[in-house]
């Protein structure tokens, strides 16, 4: 019986952290970009719409989110793509806290951040 229990409480706190997690990438909408520098931060001062994509060669969600991103990336000079192993300064400025994540710029203010799988229509929607 207390195995039950344990189980149940590893359950609860998995599903209590993604929770977190999102709903910690909600509150970064309308929140202003400072402090990237390189192509990234010049592309984020510039203004119109950036697109930072964050991932991780381990990451499974990633497998399936970085087609979809090559695609977007395609028509659009202003997507980067930012392996947070490599990259993680970035990734914390931000708040990045798992991966995929997702994170559309408008005029240097976050407009829409996105934790997880993300369709194509729902980011295409979110450039426009």
């Amino acid at each position: 019986m207390i195995i039950i229990y344990i189980l149940a409480g590893i359950v609860t706190l998995i599903l209590a952290l993604q929770l977190f997690v999102r709903l910690k990438s909600k509150f970064k909408k309308g929140k202003p970009v400072e402090g990237l520098t390189g192509n990234l931060g010049s592309a984020i001062r510039r203004g119109g719409k950036v697109l930072l994509y964050f991932y991780s060669p381990t990451c499974g969600a990633c497998r399936q989110q970085t087609p979809v991103i090559d695609t977007i990336q395609k028509g659009s000079s202003n997507i980067f793509k930012v392996d947070i192993s490599k990259d993680a300064s970035t990734a914390m400025k931000l708040g990045v806290m798992g991966t995929p994540s997702t994170v559309i710029i408008d005029n240097g203010i976050i407009k829409e951040f996105f934790t997880g799988y993300v369709s194509k229509e729902k980011i295409d929607n979110s450039l426009q």
